[in-house]
């Protein structure tokens, strides 16, 4: 297995639980979160910059420069680009160290040109990401249908900001599966073995 392994997914997909799983099961690296602290400590930006990446680039420059003051800097970016910027720095070098599975972030995108990259995009049905925001995220039933519209039409948004393609587009993807058709466990199997598969 030397295969950078990129996963995105909609919001309680449970994508996240099966990239963690994935990673286990094929004895590679993981990361999530951990891109945020990683690009925050190289950057110098606090990490509460970096954990709302998609907010920034919903509203691009215009946003950056009412909720930040100023837009100078690096190259004179905008702040949202510059933290993108960053952040992709940070994919690549997790990448450039060996095989692992990164979640999210447009890395799909941000290592297009690593030959042994597989994508894939984890989904599922309305009923079953309420009740696993409900159940693992601690959203009100009430709330949870708004909720997850709103998280991934900011994945959306950020996705579709900087890489000019469509946000869970089957053609972006080696592999999509729903994940609550065949389960957690079947998904990480299945794309296990599919990521060994693409090895040989």
């Amino acid at each position: 297995m030397n295969s950078i392994i990129t996963i995105s997914r909609q919001y309680g997909s449970g994508g996240r639980f099966i990239a963690k799983l994935l990673a286990e099961k094929l004895g590679i690296p993981y990361y999530d979160n951990e891109l945020i602290t990683m690009a925050a400590k190289e950057s110098g930006y606090s990490e509460a910059i970096f954990e709302k990446a998609e907010q920034l680039s919903t509203h691009s420059f215009l946003y950056s420069l009412s909720m930040f003051g100023s837009v100078d800097g690096i190259y004179g970016l905008p702040l949202a680009d510059k933290v993108y910027i960053a952040q992709s720095e940070i994919i690549k070098k997790c990448a450039d160290k060996g095989p692992c599975v990164i979640v999210g972030r447009c890395s799909d995108y941000v290592l297009k040109d690593y030959n042994n990259v597989i994508n894939y995009f984890i989904y599922s049905d309305e009923k079953s990401k309420i009740d696993r925001a409900v159940k693992y995220y601690g959203i009100s039933a009430e709330n949870a249908a708004a909720e997850l519209k709103k998280k991934d039409k900011k994945r959306a948004n950020y996705y579709n900001y900087y890489t000019s393609q469509s946000w869970g587009d089957f053609n972006n993807y080696h592999l999509s599966l729903n994940s609550d058709a065949i389960g957690i466990d079947a998904c990480v199997d299945i794309l296990a073995s599919h990521a060994i598969a693409f090895n040989k």
